[in-house]
């Protein structure tokens, strides 16, 4: 699948439900969201159908997302659908890790080779604070346990940068990758509806994160873990782990954009932000061939974003991330 700017697009993030356990203050509103009804939500059959048609054009990499994905029932039911179409190479999983102790085996065991998991803070009172969900911290950590013990590798640990919330933890986090064999990925706040004034007065930039983790020791640039994102990693010497950094905002790279979306609700998105999205859902169910729309909408993919940074300019509407799997 080419796009009509000759990016190759063959990863598809696909969202499982809007629905999150946690309220984090860069992503959701404290009081939710209109959650979609149940026929509104793609059934794991249709689901399966979307990803095994794209991949008959390309598709070779899926992710499953949310909201948060563990709170749907039956999810390695998914899990094995997917990994049962033979041209998929690469099936990964993003969570909050909440609920990831209880299913990480399962999960394994069907068929996700990686997972990215979130953590804003290793202090459990600012978890809370922006999780905005009390005895999340512990959770969490269960779950990172679950993960190591179960065979996950690599594990990638997503931190999205605060001012005044998580900015003086970031040797902290970086550290980590020198004891563990953690990918620490630091992530620049993105702006939608609900976080205007948090990404206008909160932002960081990778690069500041960059120049205080160099003062720790000499960090060499490296390929990093297998993936399929756009971050650039970093590993101090004979670390097990290394940092990455991920720049939305001060270094755009679309260019190198691999991706298209799939929102629980069955829209296909061609850009995490901006107001193009197709609707599969009712087409499947009206039994038409999808391939035409998938066709039209990779050549309709924007060349890149327009985000500005405390600004809804660009964001296409979002009121939240967690709406379109992020």
């Amino acid at each position: 699948m080419i796009d009509q700017f000759g990016r190759r697009v063959e990863y598809l993030r696909v969202s499982v439900t809007d629905k999150c356990n946690l309220r984090c203050i860069y992503c959701m509103p404290l009081e939710g969201l209109t959650w979609l009804k149940r026929d509104e939500l793609l059934n794991y059959e249709e689901i399966e159908t979307i990803v095994r048609t794209m991949a008959g054009m390309g598709l070779r990499r899926v992710r499953i997302t949310g909201g948060e994905p563990l709170i749907r029932r039956d999810l390695p039911d998914l899990i094995r659908k997917i990994s049962a179409i033979p041209e998929i190479e690469d099936l990964s999983l993003s969570t909050n890790a909440v609920l990831l102790a209880d299913q990480a085996q399962d999960l394994r065991d069907a068929g996700i080779q990686r997972l990215n998991i979130s953590l804003d803070s290793l202090q459990q009172d600012r978890v809370d604070e922006i999780a905005r969900r009390p005895g999340s911290f512990p959770k969490i950590f269960e779950g990172l346990e679950a993960a190591e013990r179960v065979g996950f590798a690599p594990i990638k640990v997503n931190v999205v940068l605060i001012r005044g919330r998580n900015d003086d933890e970031i040797e902290d986090f970086a550290r980590i990758t020198k004891e563990r064999p953690w990918h620490v990925r630091f992530i620049e706040m993105m702006p939608t509806g609900s976080n205007l004034d948090l990404s206008a007065n909160s932002f960081i930039s990778c690069q500041e994160a960059l120049t205080r983790v160099r003062a720790i020791d000499q960090l060499e640039p490296v390929d990093g873990p297998f993936g399929n994102g756009p971050a650039d990693y970093y590993r101090f010497p004979d670390a097990p782990g290394t940092v990455g950094v991920i720049t939305p905002m001060s270094h755009n790279y679309c260019h190198r954009c691999n991706r298209m979306r799939l929102t629980a609700a069955g829209q296909l998105r061609p850009c995490l932000f901006g107001e193009i999205e197709t609707n599969l859902r009712d087409h499947l169910r009206a039994g038409r061939d999808l391939r035409p729309l998938i066709e039209e909408t990779l050549q309709i993919k924007p060349e890149r974003h327009y985000l500005v940074q405390g600004s809804e300019i660009g964001s296409g509407g979002l009121v939240a991330l967690s709406q379109t799997g992020g």
